[in-house]
């Protein structure tokens, strides 16, 4: 993986995203040059510093972009949008949930990306899916972004689910829903609890049952599936980085999940955590240890190791009975590649399993193939389309 930050793996790793998402090396290279000494001291120090440095290139863009607006150059303002709003987003991530500015950040990735999507004419609209946990308030909500797939449908559904630290916005800039939507699929990106929006403007906490938001989610599919153009026959899961977790477990427990991806081999998050106590691995953000117990709602660390000791896939994947696919990075700082073994072995009962380790050789070899992420999406995407195709046949 390219290190931009040679000390610094978590800082980089978000460089690296940025890059494979649309970003500009030399917007990178101003926004990143004036923490290098920064990054130096650790994760967890100067990450307010990088949120400055990186907003000073962002608002720069976002002032050319309203200049392009105001004089009627939609397409233009769309792209400056587009890449203020990643920035953003990028930055936000790596900052303390005990930032006073989190939520003001968190907001302003947020209406950027929509102004891109507004101005630009992307077929995206903005979901809100009635939330029936039972740890869930009276009238709450999982947000999220449907991307339609063009032409004539009922199409199939792919519902995305993110992991510990991204959000629906990344989704969006990783470019795979417009990847699913060149194959004649349609995405709908989440916030799942704990994630994004339901965690920062919600205060919607992870659960380790993810069959109940999963629920939810496929009850509202069946209610709006003529308005979608979506088939609710034909809905698959993917799931990155703790969504790799999220999602075999969801694809066990709900039968009308058609097929299932772990983008990542999260096969035993209850020991990763364990092993992070030991300093084991690399931590995917800042602030480890607040950030978790920030997304399950635990009081302490005592009461966030209990939240989450049964996150474990061990006699749960067995119980898959779809297509399921598991991808995974050989060279992945956070998460064994050991577990994409001991997963695929493990699903039996799959009727289309499919295990797919990409290498340093080729790129993707990353946490979650961060490292190539447009070519892991490619290969996740084909496979989702042979996968309905099968089963339409």
């Amino acid at each position: 993986m390219y290190m931009y930050f040679p000390t610094n793996y978590v800082w980089s790793m978000s460089v690296v995203a940025t890059l494979n998402n649309g970003g500009l090396i030399d917007d990178v290279d101003k926004a990143s040059r004036p923490v290098l000494e920064a990054s130096e001291h650790g994760d967890d120090v100067g990450t307010e510093l990088l949120y400055d440095s990186w907003q000073a290139v962002a608002d720069r863009i976002l002032a050319s972009a309203q200049q392009d607006e105001a004089r009627g150059w939609k397409l233009g303002a769309a792209e400056k949008y587009y890449r203020a709003a990643l920035y953003t987003s990028q930055a936000e991530r790596l900052q303390s949930p005990k930032w006073e500015g989190r939520r003001a950040a968190y907001q302003k990735s947020i209406d950027l990306l929509l102004k891109h999507v507004e101005l630009g004419g992307v077929p995206l609209t903005t979901v809100e899916i009635p939330y029936h946990g039972d740890d869930a308030s009276e009238g709450a909500a999982l947000p999220g972004y449907f991307y339609r797939a063009p032409g004539a449908g009922p199409h199939p559904l792919v519902v995305v689910w993110n992991g510990l630290d991204s959000t629906k916005e990344m989704m969006y800039t990783s470019g795979f829903g417009q990847q699913l939507a060149a194959r004649g699929i349609s995405t709908l990106m989440m916030d799942p609890p704990g994630s994004g929006e339901a965690l920062r403007m919600r205060d919607l906490h992870a659960r380790y049952d993810t069959e109940v938001w999963a629920a939810s989610t496929l009850d509202w599919i069946e209610r709006n599936a003529a308005e979608l153009n979506v088939d609710a026959a034909r809905v698959g899961l993917v799931g990155w980085s703790l969504g790799g977790y999220y999602v075999p477990r969801a694809a066990a427990f709900d039968k009308r999940i058609a097929l299932a991806v772990a983008w990542g081999a999260n096969y035993d998050w209850a020991a990763v955590q364990q092993a992070r106590r030991n300093r084991e691995g690399e931590n995917p953000v800042p602030h480890y240890w607040d950030h978790v117990q920030w997304v399950f709602g635990a009081s302490d660390l005592d009461d966030f190791i209990e939240k989450t000791k049964n996150m474990r896939l061990q006699g749960v994947v067995e119980k898959i009975t779809v297509p399921f696919l598991v991808t995974h990075g050989e060279g992945d700082r956070q998460i064994p590649v050991a577990y994409a073994h001991q997963e695929y072995e493990a699903a039996v009962n799959s009727p289309k399993r499919e295990l797919r380790i990409f290498t340093r050789e080729e790129g993707g070899a990353e946490h979650i193939g961060l490292d190539n992420m447009p070519y892991v999406g490619q290969f996740t995407a084909d496979w989702i389309a042979e996968a309905f195709a099968e089963l339409t046949a």
